[in-house]
């Protein structure tokens, strides 16, 4: 006999049983479970206790499910309608998934996903079950080559283990390096929208509350994820096991600094373009989402302008909080730290007429302790001295509304690295910077991973509000990923993600990011410049220790 609770209900069973045959289990806005606090497919057998707890999109890793079983479909479409194409996918703009074909450099967009739809909405009608099924390395490599699944091929090597998973579909295999909903059913909700030479698929996503995001788009950022997967192609790097022979073949030095170059000539670009029009560019402001770079950026963009006669100076946003009882609490009678109505915005903007038109001014101090204004400092500059500014809100209008626009140069900032663990397959950037993260803190705060993992949703959703929706007004956007990085970050991810229990809420996203990082082949530290953003997070930086 054993007893199941889910929620205030408990249930008796004396055979084995699987998660789907729970009562709650029919409610098709369940995609998976969570039993004992360790995430399972809702195909899932066990004759043990348990507390069961069924999740909805409005769980991140519920939505990470959604959108590998998805890509899952969209590849089983495509084998049914267009079995000669070869689809590649990757993240995108909108918080959507691109999906090319790479064998056709022309194809008729409309039409294909015009058939593409239909082949979906009748596997989806169907309700086709995903079976699990294991197979040897041998036998999967075999598969492989039967279907000229060359990309699956290179990487396989780098797998640890000697077995290999698929899920089986009305006859079509394929493997998305995760788990999976139960059945073609469950996939309903998607659309697409031709786009470029592909075309995007956007589903639900928690952050907005389990709908379809607004399609906004970015030619900004759409720009630089093209710039992105063309040198990803020129280094050589597209895949992860492209990558890994850079290691092994002992060409290792010439890469980490083709990455490192790119960079340098980021800058350059950046410290031309501001250059040229120094005449009005007085401030500079930088913003990106957590873990992007900002302070090495900053650091390296400073000297880059003092190269050309220029001397910036930098000024904390974070001096500019007012006091604590002067914020305005949310509803809920906190203070969200993170709020742009937090900032003495009428100060900052004075301030800096005041400093442009040649002005003596008084920056305030802001005293964490006291979480209070603590004095003031002086400063004035000329000509010949732009300011640079970088924090959450620097590209909100609203920061800078006094300041005429031509005198403001905006720069986003934010990792986007375009590699594949295979075609079907994409890295995603969110994960990198969480892996960024989690060793940085780990490094300079001794913080577990754990404790990093249970504050990222609310770092999530302050970039949704905050970060996002401002990307579009920089005047250049940096791409600040190393298409090296995380062959170095590996050995220092790895160990805080390996200490977090079983029993852990955070276990399942700390499983999924250790069976990711497992591919990847380890770089020696010393290869790693300086003055290379990477030390940020991994230390030994000039800049930040």
């Amino acid at each position: 006999m054993i007893t199941i609770k889910v929620g205030s209900k408990e249930y008796t069973y004396e055979k084995e049983i699987r998660l789907n045959e729970l009562p709650e289990a029919m409610n098709k806005e369940f995609f998976v479970g969570r039993v004992n606090n360790r995430m399972r497919e809702l195909s899932y057998r066990f004759y043990y206790d348990a507390d069961v707890e069924f999740l909805s999109l409005d769980n991140p890793e519920t939505v990470h499910i959604y959108e590998q079983s998805l890509r899952y479909l969209i590849a089983m479409a495509f084998k049914n309608i267009y079995p000669d194409y070869k689809i590649k996918f990757k993240y995108s703009i909108s918080r959507s998934i691109f999906c090319y074909i790479v064998n056709d450099e022309n194809p008729n967009i409309d039409e294909i996903l015009k058939n593409i739809r239909i082949e979906m909405e009748r596997l989806i009608e169907l309700n086709l079950p995903f079976e699990r099924i294991t197979m040897s390395t041998q036998e999967a490599i075999e598969f492989y080559m039967e279907n000229d699944y060359q990309d699956r091929i290179d990487i396989i090597e780098y797998r640890p283990e000697n077995k290999v998973h698929f899920y089986l579909c009305e006859g079509y295999m394929n493997y998305m390096y995760g788990y999976m909903v139960p059945s073609t059913g469950y996939l309903s909700k998607y659309l697409f929208r031709p786009y470029d030479i592909g075309f995007l698929i956007q589903y639900p996503r928690a952050e907005t509350n389990k709908k379809i995001p607004v399609f906004k788009d970015a030619v900004q950022y759409v720009k630089t994820l093209r710039k992105a997967s063309i040198w990803a192609d020129v280094v050589e790097a597209s895949t992860i096991a492209d990558l890994n022979r850079h290691v092994e073949k002992n060409s290792i030095v010439e890469f980490v600094h083709m990455c490192e170059a790119q960079h340098n000539a980021m800058l350059t670009e950046l410290g031309d373009k501001i250059k040229e029009d120094i005449q009005n560019i007085r401030l500079i402001a930088i913003a990106g989402p957590s873990s992007s770079g900002k302070t090495t950026f900053s650091n390296r963009l400073r000297i880059e302008l003092m190269t050309r006669g220029l001397k910036p100076v930098t000024i904390s946003l974070d001096n500019y909080y007012l006091n604590r009882e002067a914020m305005i609490p949310d509803k809920n009678g906190e203070i969200d730290l993170e709020h742009i109505n937090t900032l003495d915005i009428e100060l900052f903007n004075q301030n800096m007429l005041d400093l442009i038109a040649g002005k003596e001014v008084k920056i305030p101090i802001f005293d964490f302790t006291t979480k209070s204004r603590n004095g003031y400092t002086k400063l004035k500059v000329s000509e010949d001295n732009p300011i640079i500014i970088e924090g959450i809100h620097a590209l909100n209008d609203k920061l800078s509304a006094m300041i005429p626009k031509r005198q403001v140069f905006k720069i986003y900032i934010s990792p986007q690295l375009q590699m594949n663990l295979d075609n079907h397959n994409p890295i995603s950037i969110t994960n990198l910077r969480l892996l960024r993260r989690i060793v940085r803190d780990k490094k300079f705060r001794n913080a577990p991973a754990i404790r990093t993992l249970s504050m990222w949703h609310s770092v999530r959703r302050g970039e949704f509000r905050w970060i996002y929706p401002n990307q579009e007004n920089a005047d250049y956007v940096y791409n600040s990923g190393l298409q090296y990085e995380l062959c170095v970050m590996k050995k220092y991810a790895l160990p805080t993600l390996l200490e977090i229990p079983y029993d852990s809420e955070y276990y399942v996203t700390a499983n999924r990011l250790i069976k990711f990082l497992k591919y990847f082949v380890d770089i020696d530290d010393s290869y790693v410049p300086c003055n290379s953003l990477l030390r940020e997070f991994i230390g030994g930086s000039c800049f930040v220790e």
